[in-house]
């Protein structure tokens, strides 16, 4: 069984995860010919998938100390 802080950090993985499609998918298809709208969505892009590789890292870093023990 996880623990816990590893299974928040995994499910909030598939939450960001699954805002990053949507935004890519249809909110930036959507915001077209809005170039504040589009300006907006590219920023949260960049942040989602910032918040991406720090959760793929405290993941793997939590992982580690799990099988290690």
């Amino acid at each position: 069984m996880l623990p816990n802080g590893l299974y928040d950090l995994m499910m909030q993985m598939v939450v960001e995860n699954k805002s990053l499609w949507q935004i890519k998918n249809n909110y930036m298809k959507d915001a077209e010919g809005c170039a504040e709208c589009i300006d907006f969505w590219r920023r949260m892009v960049d942040d989602k998938e910032a918040h991406i590789r720090e959760l793929e890292s405290l993941i793997k870093a939590h992982l580690t100390q799990k099988v290690s023990v």
